[in-house]
């Protein structure tokens, strides 16, 4: 697993969020097990969504580093469970056990490496494994694109096999469609839009569009390769004489590796000024991951749209057993 991708601080959000947020209201807040939020920020990024209704956090960690960072804060956690744990490794620890006990719907990642939680959620006989791979999305507000863009995986899986490129497109198609997405249009990006041997990812993504057309991947429609200009613009398509249905209105973009994903994520970031909001996909529960430089904007829509998917999952009867 790789380590965090960070964003930068201001946001210039163009209502995309909002648009998304406006689908949890009504909700009851979701169970969370919120592992280690021992510092302002990750404190107060539960804190934040408690108060919008979104989440009904469980803070895990040592009881009195996370009153102290309240403290520091100015932060009100009296309201909530606080779970004991000594450190960051038995926070994490604890955090999983609760969602394995159904005492929470979500995990979120508070002030320790996403690496040292990760490995108690792939942990095999404690973990919350299921027979998909975990996978990260990015649900990105970008200001010069028309709708909500999902963005994976830019940071778990480094050099994924095309299997577990299969699942990371599945992921990402279950959670497009809890957020609304009826039909997700998939983008399977490369540096080119022809097939050939000498880019291996452009196989890859030709053999995701097959599997696709075979049932081996539901519930959207995918094209690729596809180059990102291609992928991104219809009138880049229409010069190169591509047609389809998914070139200039992808919902999803899935990138052929960790590398270009976390750059094309942080181009987006710091170029086009979007927001990122992190979500980890195929284990049991959604789980969250917000960074210290994350807006605020984005670390609720972390929030929300892991809640959207809890409930969609809760009302298919997939929820953590």
């Amino acid at each position: 697993m790789a380590a965090d991708v960070v964003t930068r601080t201001e946001s210039r959000g163009s209502g995309k969020y909002e648009e998304l947020l406006a689908r949890c209201r009504g909700m009851s807040p979701t169970s969370t097990a919120v592992a280690h939020p021992c510092d302002d920020a990750s404190l107060g990024a539960a804190v934040e969504a408690a108060r919008a209704g979104i989440i009904a956090p469980i803070l895990v960690g040592r009881a009195d580093r996370i009153r102290a960072a309240a403290h520091t804060a100015g932060l009100d956690v009296t309201k909530y469970e606080i779970v004991d744990a000594p450190h960051s490794h038995a926070a994490a620890a604890r955090a999983v056990e609760l969602v394995r006990l159904g005492r929470a719907e979500l995990l979120m990642k508070g002030s320790l490496h996403t690496d040292e939680l990760m490995a108690e959620v792939v942990r095999r006989e404690t973990g919350l494994r299921t027979d998909r791979r975990v996978s990260h999305v990015f649900v990105m507000d970008v200001p010069t694109y028309h709708k909500a863009l999902l963005v994976t995986d830019a940071a778990v899986n480094i050099f994924p096999t095309l299997d577990d490129k299969r699942d990371i497109v599945q992921n990402a198609v279950d959670f497009a469609r809890a957020l609304g997405i009826e039909r997700p249009k998939v983008a399977i990006l490369s540096a080119v839009e022809t097939v050939t041997s000498k880019i291996p990812s452009t196989i890859d993504a030709a053999a995701l569009c097959k599997m696709a057309d075979r049932g081996q991947i539901q519930g959207a429609v995918l094209d690729g390769p596809l180059a990102f200009d291609n992928a991104i613009s219809a009138e880049a398509a229409r010069t190169k004489g591509i047609t389809s249905e998914v070139a200039g209105d992808p919902d999803v973009i899935v990138v052929p590796d960790l590398e270009a994903g976390n750059m094309l994520a942080k181009n987006l970031t710091f170029l086009s000024r979007a927001d990122a909001a992190g979500v980890v996909l195929g284990a049991r529960v959604p789980i969250i991951l917000t960074s210290r430089a994350d807006s605020q904007r984005a670390r609720i829509a972390s929030c929300g749209v892991a809640a959207l998917y809890a409930a969609a999952r809760r009302r298919a009867g997939l929820i953590a057993a």
